[in-house]
């Protein structure tokens, strides 16, 4: 099944695609896609059946297809966890996967703008698999036991500032900023993924296709990454998590490094879990006064 999120940012109301690719508004049958539908199988039948009825209102053409999932209460990354990624770093596959957070803010749809923050000369594209929660995870050693709390997929963008990222102490100056994780188009149910270890995943600049990889050269499964973030926090349902990249980002490719530039188009996408097209905007510094707290 095909969830999605159509609206206004701030705005969005449930949707799904049929199997006709007709989208279909789901507001009469759940509030959101959020982690108390997906942990719910009762919930989910309904909604699979309600899709398959035809008798839901389409959605009118034109209208935003917003983040697939509703904010997350937190979105956790796995860095250096392909096999390809960590070859053109130069570096050994870690002996346990890096974690790092990111904000719920960072969060935007898949046709949205990515904004490049004030100055920005190195920000990167990680065209990842997405993988929200749907059944609470907490000290789970079994990595198959810790995949049967997948409540969906998704295409990720995991946008960084690579200087930031550089001038650490941590990893998460470069991933927070507002707009860095275009996800969707849509969410899939576990069910329609046979293997989340045999998907491809590619991304373009531009037209342009830099990174092309594929999940079976992750160093750290699906399965394993959830066991082992099991034992640092507990991941709730609606929690995200980002799966690490392949080759390919620009920030190791030779010069000059094709960094994103204002105007660039970037387009991200998962086998079976459709594709992202984000533009590329540069924002001005500036301080909103209705926002300023004393």
């Amino acid at each position: 099944m095909r969830l999605l999120s159509v609206g206004p940012p701030g705005q969005e109301r449930p949707a799904a695609l049929d199997d006709q690719d007709i989208l279909r508004d789901l507001s009469a049958v759940v509030p959101a896609i959020d982690g108390n539908l997906l942990g719910d199988p009762e919930r989910l039948a309904s909604v699979r059946a309600a899709v398959a009825s035809g008798r839901l209102p389409r959605v009118p053409d034109g209208t935003r297809i917003g983040p697939p999932v509703a904010r997350p209460g937190k979105v956790v990354g796995v860095g250096l966890n392909y096999e390809d990624h960590a070859e053109e770093a130069g570096v050994a596959i870690p002996d346990e996967p890096v974690v790092f957070l990111k904000p719920s803010t960072s969060i935007v749809g898949p046709y949205d703008a990515i904004e490049l923050p004030p100055g920005s000369t190195t920000t990167d594209y990680e065209v990842e698999l997405g993988v929200v929660i749907g059944r609470k995870l907490s000290r789970c050693p079994d990595p198959q036991q810790a995949l049967a709390a997948v409540g969906g997929y998704l295409t990720a963008d995991d946008v960084s500032e690579r200087s930031r990222i550089a001038a650490g102490p941590t990893w998460a100056k470069g991933k927070c900023a507002d707009t860095f994780t275009p996800i969707g188009p849509w969410l899939v149910t576990p069910d329609a993924v046979a293997d989340p270890q045999a998907l491809g995943l590619e991304l373009w600049v531009d037209g342009e296709r830099r990174q092309h990889g594929t999940t079976t050269r992750m160093a750290y499964g699906v399965g394993e990454v959830l066991a082992f973030l099991s034992t640092l926090m507990t991941l709730e349902p609606g929690d995200l998590v980002l799966t690490g990249t392949p080759g390919g980002v620009a920030a190791l490719r030779p010069e000059p490094r094709p960094f994103l530039r204002e105007g660039h188009v970037v387009e991200a996408e998962v086998t079976g879990l459709g594709r992202q097209r984000t533009r590329v905007v540069a924002v001005e510094e500036a301080v909103d006064e209705a926002e300023v707290r004393v």
